[in-house]
């Protein structure tokens, strides 16, 4: 039975206070007297290692650092142990537990700096990523047999069909809201007959369509990140350039396709719904008949409003579909990175999407339609 690692001080008198270490100072004993070895005060003058009997790279830690930290000697090491000593010694545990903290005159335009060089190589690689999206395109237009059909309709059914319900839950509960604030604010001036014309331009305008990039951006846009980003982890997409087949033709294009095509119905579509929504409330509170709200809307509501909110909304499903691809396509090393990757798409998307849509706004200004 091998015998626990022993330890003893020593005060010699002349010669000062000696640690006398015996036993087997290695991984599987060092345990039992480690605390109490980091417990000793006092100095320390020599550490004697003659009595112990084996010793591996832990003890010869041990011994070195206690000899460090009482500017003790060590004496009686076996030549094993010396040659662990003199290991140990050479690496050293000097360095800063943390590193040095910049002053914050120059930590932040180094943050700054890195943000935006990142934002510029981010640019630069959506850019190109698009124009590899533009020659699949060509090469469709002259091969028409590679395009994909049916994988078009199916992420037409995803993209569209199968996001209807939230979409019309999100727009009735939205133009409820806006009904139900504006009706208030607008009765401090005896105006809440203007309800149907607030209901139907922002949601015509702005919010139908935004809330619904919004929405696609979080669902189909984080889908399209996910499932490219596990397929390039699982190796399918170059399991697919090895057969001949184009990522771009076969799992790109059909999704930004879709997203395109869906957008302007899927706005569209939000828009009667949150008008819907209004129309309940001005029911309800402001007791104007139901189909009376529906046809003053006809009335009041500029027809050029919902070519503004439907010349938007392809431009935001471009958008969200890019990114979700795009992010989905850089994911690489661990399955960590599908998570990076389908968040940053999203957050990307819509940001890109309010950007996009302030963008629209002064243009559609300027030129008559505000």
């Amino acid at each position: 039975m091998q015998e626990g690692a022993l330890f003893e001080v020593e005060d010699t008198g002349g010669n000062g206070v000696r640690l006398v270490l015996s036993g087997p100072y290695l991984v599987s004993t060092i345990g039992a007297v480690d605390q109490d070895l980091r417990d000793i005060d006092g100095d320390l003058d020599t550490i004697d290692l003659s009595n112990v009997t084996e010793i591996d790279t832990v003890g010869a830690w041990i011994a070195s650092s206690l000899a460090a930290r009482h500017d003790a000697e060590i004496t009686g090491a076996s030549e094993r142990a010396q040659r662990l000593l003199n290991a140990v010694g050479q690496i050293g545990d000097g360095a800063d537990i943390r590193p040095e903290r910049l002053p914050i005159y120059l930590r932040v335009p180094e943050e700054v700096g890195g943000i935006v060089r990142e934002f510029g190589r981010g640019f630069v690689g959506i850019v190109g990523f698009l124009g590899q999206i533009l020659v699949a395109g060509a090469g469709l237009i002259r091969h028409p047999s590679r395009f994909r059909g049916r994988a078009l309709v199916r992420q037409m059914e995803l993209v569209g069909v199968s996001s209807l319900p939230i979409i019309g839950l999100m727009s009735f509960l939205i133009g409820i809201v806006i009904a139900q604030q504006g009706a208030v604010q607008l009765a401090q001036f005896g105006a809440e007959t203007l309800t149907i014309n607030l209901v139907g331009r922002i949601t015509l305008r702005e919010l139908g369509v935004l809330m619904t990039a919004i929405m696609v951006a979080g669902r189909s846009g984080s889908a399209f990140a996910a499932q490219l980003g596990t397929m390039k982890l699982t190796e399918e997409v170059d399991a697919m350039r090895t057969i001949g087949i184009s990522p771009m033709e076969a799992l790109v294009i059909p999704r930004i396709l879709a997203a395109v095509l869906m957008m302007p119905l899927l706005g569209f579509f939000a828009s009667c719904i949150a008008i819907v929504g209004g129309a309940v409330i001005g029911d309800v509170m402001l007791g104007i008949p139901f189909l009376t709200f529906l046809n003053r809307i006809q009335e009041v509501v500029p027809l050029y409003d919902l070519y503004v909110g439907l010349a938007k909304a392809p431009v935001f499903g471009l958008i969200v579909a890019l990114t979700g691809c795009y992010q989905g396509l850089q994911v690489q090393g661990n399955s960590e990175q599908v998570g990076m990757k389908t968040t940053k798409a999203v957050v990307q998307a819509i940001f890109m999407v309010i950007v996009l849509d302030a963008f629209f706004a002064v243009f559609f200004t300027e030129i008559g339609w505000g």
